[in-house]
Parts: C-alpha cells; sequence; structure tokens
C-alpha cells in the first residue's frame, strides 16, 4: 500500500495517508497536490494524477498537547529500539514505568521507558532511587514526526524536504 503525506496550508507535515483518500481530498479541492509519482492513477473514466505528497487549502490549527496512545512500537522507536538502562539492543525488550503503578505511576509518555527483560526484572515495582539504576534523561512524548516515520514503513526520497531533522525523531 502507498502512503501520501499530509501536509497542513503552513506546509508543516500533519500526518499519512492512504493515495485513495489523498485522492478524494484533492478531488474534492480541500487539497492539491504538491508531489505526485510518475505513474497515474487509472479508472475506466480516465487517468489522474497519484499524490505523493498534497498540502490542505485550509490551515488547520493542531492542538500542541495532541494525547496520543502509548504503543510498544512507538515507545521502543521513541527510545532507539535499546533498553535506556544498560544501552542493550540484544534481548527482548520491555515496557517499564518508571514510578511503578502499585506506587501510583500513571501509563504516560512521562513515566514509560524501553527494557530489557532483565533490567526490568531488576528493577521490578521500585523507584529508581531505592536501585542503582539511573535514567540518561527523562523520558517525554515523542514527537509527531515519529508517527508519520512508523506509519510508513519506509520514508520516500520526496518527504524529505517536509519532514524536519528526520534523525532527531
Amino acid at each position: 500500500m502507498h502512503h501520501v503525506l499530509v501536509l497542513n496550508a503552513s506546509y508543516e507535515p500533519l500526518n499519512v495517508c492512504s493515495v485513495r483518500r489523498a485522492h478524494v481530498l484533492v478531488w474534492k479541492g480541500k487539497a492539491e497536490v504538491v508531489e505526485s509519482h510518475a505513474q497515474p492513477l487509472r479508472s475506466a473514466a480516465g487517468a489522474f494524477v497519484r499524490p505523493h505528497v498534497i498540502r490542505l487549502l485550509q490551515y488547520v490549527r493542531v492542538p500542541r498537547a495532541i494525547k496520543r496512545r502509548i504503543s510498544r512500537r512507538a515507545l521502543f522507536a521513541r527510545d532507539g529500539w535499546r533498553c535506556v538502562y544498560c544501552g542493550t539492543r540484544e534481548g527482548r525488550l520491555t515496557l517499564d514505568h518508571v514510578v511503578p503503578r502499585s506506587r501510583g505511576g500513571d501509563s504516560v509518555w512521562e513515566n514509560v521507558v524501553t527494557a530489557c527483560a532483565p533490567c526490568n526484572l531488576r528493577k521490578g515495582d521500585r523507584l529508581l532511587e531505592e536501585t542503582s539504576m539511573s535514567l540518561p534523561h527523562p523520558p517525554r512524548a515523542p514527537a509527531p514526526l515519529l508517527f508519520i516515520r512508523l506509519a510508513a514503513q519506509r520514508v520516500p526520497e520526496s518527504w524529505h524536504p517536509y519532514l524536519p531533522s528526520l534523525e532527531a525523531a
């Protein structure tokens, strides 16, 4: 399945959608094609431009505090697919609550980190102060760009000018 990058009217990346959804937005006059594929979309009635990057014509106000659900895939990607305690990429990765749920910790981005199974077992339901473990930096919600990168299995070259700091996500 091909994906299309959706930009706000200000060229800020918003989301990724299907080619079909992008075509409908363009056809209804809600978006314009910024980048297109060489191969057109074909139907019985004719051929249409196959969008690769579209821009909405009306600015969509995006709330700064979007609450995105925590998924293991997004969490592991945020932490670079490595244990935040020991730095290993080996073994099974797990989700660890910095402040354990048994001690009142919530399942929010600022309280969950990626941990290998041995580190998670070693920490258990204790606070970091009660163990010899530490975090290199406090956890925080990932940048919206991370979700765009996860939605598209590979980021096409033509998207790079519209996605700031791909390495930072």
